[in-house]
């Protein structure tokens, strides 16, 4: 079959695309023909060796795919061949990636796709959405009616925070550059503020004098004085991004509000953290909420030259989408 893969970790440039041995499943597996294909950041991270898991090389990158059943091993019940499906978890922990026209997936990481949604949609949210409710409710413990603080709001993180927390019940106040504050308020935000202005801080507590519940920045930033500055009594801070990021903590002002920092990556989470994950995905994919602001459609063939664009910073928060039928 044809796969975009490494033979080594290292530069983009070390991506291949090609022929290798087509995966064989296990009892508790299910083979997917792919449809499409999403490039995340932390394909990068895997890809380069930034993020240590385990690889057996060839080793096919990629995390997130749509497709349909092709068959169902006699320990993954409930799928059968002709199924829609999704995943966002493969491509690291020892698993062979999704950037192949075919993938084996574990039952426990394989969801149903909800009828008449579009592949490519799909598979340009399932991982950024999956982060962001990890953010919200498996770290960030957000409740209705509290305020989330969302930094780099209308990038595929920050868009899919917005979404959910505000069907969550929850007041959302947005930091995003001037041209992006039209889309933050179409999402749901109560308040966008240019990220740029000198007066940031002081502009989020004239509008929330009580402080904010959940602090999440996106961009990998992590300016936790700020953040800590900024919190409610009993606040949490979420870091998701900025993997080389080395910020100074102020801890007495932190526990002094009963504060907390926690981190995570994706990476980590359990299956069943996942699998709640995508039932709130799956709904909001049915009821149109959860949409990729820009999607670019390019073959397969095209994974190495992503990676790079990526890398680079060329995207601006548009979802390029690997399609293996047009490679």
């Amino acid at each position: 079959m044809r796969a975009a893969f490494i033979e080594e970790l290292g530069p983009a440039e070390n991506i291949r695309y090609g022929d290798v041995a087509p995966p064989a499943p296990g009892p508790t597996d299910v083979l997917v023909e792919v449809e499409a294909v999403s490039v995340n950041p932390v394909d990068t991270f895997v890809r380069s060796g930034l993020f240590r898991t385990p690889v057996e090389f060839p080793f096919v990158i990629g995390r997130d795919l749509v497709g349909t059943v092709v068959a169902a091993g006699p320990g993954a019940p409930g799928f059968a061949p002709g199924d829609r499906v999704w995943c966002n978890s493969l491509g690291h922990g020892g698993r062979q990636g999704a950037a192949a026209e075919l993938a084996v997936v574990p039952v426990d990481r394989l969801y149903r796709l909800p009828a008449a949604v579009d592949a490519a949609e799909a598979v340009a949210v399932v991982h950024p959405a999956g982060t962001a409710y990890l953010a919200l409710f498996t770290h960030g413990r957000i409740r209705p009616g509290e305020t989330v603080l969302v930094a780099g709001a209308a990038g595929n993180v920050g868009s899919a925070l917005i979404v959910m927390a505000v069907e969550a019940g929850a007041r959302v106040i947005a930091t995003a550059s001037a041209r992006d504050a039209g889309h933050c308020l179409e999402l749901g935000a109560e308040a966008v503020f240019d990220y740029k202005d000198p007066d940031l801080d002081d502009r989020i507590r004239e509008f929330s004098p009580g402080g904010v519940d959940v602090h999440i920045d996106t961009s990998g930033t992590n300016d936790l004085a700020g953040a800590v500055a900024l919190l409610a009594p009993r606040g949490r801070i979420v870091l998701l991004a900025g993997a080389r990021s080395q910020p100074v903590l102020p801890a007495g002002p932190l526990y002094m509000k009963d504060g907390s920092v926690v981190g995570f990556v994706i990476s980590h989470a359990t299956s069943a953290e996942l699998a709640e994950a995508a039932g709130a995905i799956n709904r909001l994919l049915a009821n149109g909420r959860l949409r990729a602001r820009s999607i670019e459609r390019a073959p397969l063939s095209d994974a190495a030259r992503t990676h790079r664009r990526i890398e680079d910073g060329e995207l601006h928060g548009s979802r390029v989408v690997l399609l293996p039928k047009e490679s």
